[in-house]
């Protein structure tokens, strides 16, 4: 197990934003310190401000600013939050912000704060995609833009990453953990024994890593927000969270059976005692996960499974290939799936699309970037939308009374 990310939170436009974000340098460099002394490999320290289309002045030339500011202050990344549905121009934007600074995270809202969909929003964020797939050749800058349905503030894992307009400085930590929950559900000899072992063994490192930072929060007047035990993985078979669900028994992701056996790890991980931020659920990026990416390349793993696995867990859809001619339209119709299944079970979800140029369903994609494993294209099961659901309305969709 180990530790993706330190994630702090920042509101840039307060008039104290220059002494805040220094003050999150050397919080973050202690607290990084103190849980590496502990065992632990801190991989990654990133930084989240408010929206950007929140902020006074030009966008763009806050955004590079601010990414510059980080970098020189030793954040590895930035997420500068959601395009939201009441301010339209600014999803097209994002692309420009992405090509402009290739440390830069966006996203695009497509609920609006009562956690009703928009259609333009929706609509917005799929053209924002196609135009995000051209910056470059691969495709590759689609990793740093993903769709938001219904997510919160102080998500310590990017993109989603955003604060809350302002409010004090944060931070969270986000956990890679497949590793440790594929040994536990390897080594256990029932589904009670899988389920009580786990828990043990997380509840165990959210205690420890807790210790370890001590009063470092207090110290620095930062607010805690917690752990996110997202299940992140590696693109080796040893931290697969594919490999962790067929150790349940399924003989391959994507067959009958895979419902099952993410609700079981989602419902385990939902009775974590632990201070939380976040999803705390199930991330299935294929082109991050070994095991993910084989069963997508043979074609065991569809994109409406995924979208299925959805509504039991945590994140939504992942860094799924698809196509490099995907229509806005098409992309479209998918992204509503998304949002009507976050609006409809009232949970979090999100969808980063990753178009490859040039590529078609089924071809061979290979990238030479450290967390992508060799996966093909998967089908995109769309075609645009008309009538009433290629209209401008706000779609409320309420969950269904218990």
């Amino acid at each position: 197990m180990k530790i993706r990310s330190i994630t702090c939170f920042f509101d840039p436009t307060l008039p104290d934003a220059e002494n805040l974000l220094h003050t999150l340098t050397a919080f973050s460099q202690d607290a990084c310190g103190r849980l590496i002394r502990t065992g632990y490999e801190v991989q990654t320290v990133r930084l989240a401000s408010t929206p950007f289309c929140t902020w006074p002045g030009d966008w763009l030339e806050r955004a590079c600013e601010l990414e510059r500011q980080s970098r020189i202050a030793g954040f590895q990344y930035l997420s500068v939050g959601p395009a939201l549905p009441t301010t339209l121009e600014a999803y097209g934007r994002i692309p420009e912000l992405l090509a402009a600074a290739d440390s830069l995270f966006a996203t695009g809202a497509m609920t609006d704060c009562h956690g009703e969909i928009s259609l333009p929003a929706v609509r917005a964020c799929a053209e924002a995609i196609v135009r995000t797939t051209s910056i470059s050749p691969d495709g590759f800058a689609n990793l740093r833009f993903a769709a938001l349905a219904n997510v919160s503030p102080f998500t310590p894992f990017l993109p989603a990453a955003y604060h809350a307009n302002g409010d004090p400085p944060t931070c969270a930590i986000a956990v890679e953990c497949a590793d440790l929950i594929l040994d536990t559900f390897r080594a256990a000899e029932s589904l009670t024994a899988a389920r009580q072992d786990l828990l043990r063994a997380l509840e165990a490192e959210a205690a420890r890593m807790q210790t370890a930072l001590g009063d470092v929060c207090t110290q620095f007047a930062i607010q805690f927000k917690g752990f996110d035990f997202s299940t992140a993985q590696y693109p080796q078979d040893w931290c697969s969270l594919g490999g962790a669900l067929e150790a349940l028994g399924l003989p391959a992701v994507g067959m009958s059976g895979t419902l099952s056996a993410a609700a079981f790890l989602a419902d385990t991980l939902d009775r974590g005692r632990w201070q939380r931020a976040g999803f705390n659920g199930l991330f299935l990026p294929v082109m991050e996960d070994s095991v993910l990416a084989r069963r997508a390349a043979e074609g065991a793993l569809s994109v409406r499974d995924l979208l299925l696995v959805s509504s039991v867990c945590g994140a939504g859809l992942d860094t799924v290939p698809l196509p490099g001619d995907s229509s806005p339209a098409q992309i479209a119709a998918l992204l509503l799936d998304v949002a009507a299944l976050s609006a409809r079970l009232r949970k979090p979800l999100t969808a980063r699309l990753m178009p490859i140029p040039g590529k078609t369903a089924g071809e061979k994609i290979e990238f030479d970037f450290e967390f992508f494993a060799n996966s093909k294209v998967m089908q995109l099961p769309a075609d645009p939308l008309h009538g009433l659901l290629a209209g401008d309305e706000l779609l409320e969709i309420r969950p269904r009374p218990m």
